[in-house]
Formats: structure tokens, C-alpha cells, sequence
């Protein structure tokens, strides 16, 4: 079912701070910061060879991420996302495995303008899952 990871995101508690730190530092190639207030985050793209960092940071007060920040204020790795071909199927299949599926259950369009699921961390381990249709 699963494809090539697309990304790991880590939450930061200063975007400009970290963009510039993977840019500066580690000559990365860094995207522009990108408000998506209906996941109440602000993201930057690294990109690598193989696949991106997604930097986030809590957009408004209601941010899921906002918590993260709390209990972590440095910062720090909060998901990994990886690719599936058809998200639907993929939902179908993971719900009859007993798989949870966080929020409405319902794909939501991510940062890359396609359809995302977040899957419960305790059903993995410990690890937050987000799938992206590819």
C-alpha cells in the first residue's frame, strides 16, 4: 500500500531561525513559508535528493501543533509522511486493519495541494503517521 516517504516534519519554535539554519548551514535548498490555516500551520520545504524536511510552525492560536510546541519548546520531530497511490483505498484498508483515523476521517487537501490522512500514533507504534495521495 505504502509508497516512498515524502517527507518527516519537524515542529520549530522559530521559522525564520530554522529556514535559515538548514539554508545557511547545510547549503539546503529552502522554500518560501506557506500559511495553511485549515491545519493551523506555517510550513517551509527543505528539499534533498530524496525526499523533504517539512518545517512547521503553529499558525494561530487553535493550532494543533501549538501543544507539541509546549511540551517540546525546542522543537522537534512530530511526523512522517508517506505516499499511497489511492487514499480512499488506502482508508478503506487501513480502518478494516482497526486502524484509527485522526480528525473527520476525511481526506483533507495538505501542503502540497493533495489529499492527506493522519493516522493514530498508537496504532504505530508511537510514531504519527500521515499518508499522501501520490
Amino acid at each position: 500500500m505504502i509508497g516512498k516517504l515524502n517527507h518527516i516534519a519537524i515542529v520549530v519554535p522559530d521559522l525564520k531561525a530554522a529556514s535559515d539554519r538548514y539554508r545557511d548551514v547545510l547549503g539546503a535548498d529552502v522554500s518560501a513559508p506557506d500559511d495553511l490555516p485549515d491545519h493551523g500551520v506555517t510550513t517551509v520545504f527543505v528539499s534533498l535528493a530524496n525526499t523533504k524536511i517539512e518545517l512547521l510552525h503553529p499558525l494561530g492560536e487553535g493550532s494543533p501543533i501549538a501543544k507539541f510546541l509546549e511540551r517540546n519548546p525546542d522543537g522537534g520531530i512530530h511526523h512522517l509522511c508517506l505516499e499511497v497511490e489511492d487514499i480512499q483505498a488506502s482508508k478503506t484498508q487501513l480502518t478494516a486493519a482497526g486502524v484509527r483515523i485522526l480528525g473527520s476521517g476525511e481526506p483533507r487537501k495538505g501542503a502540497h495541494g493533495k489529499p492527506v490522512l493522519f493516522l493514530h500514533p498508537k496504532d504505530f507504534h508511537g510514531a504519527l503517521l500521515e499518508i499522501e495521495e501520490a
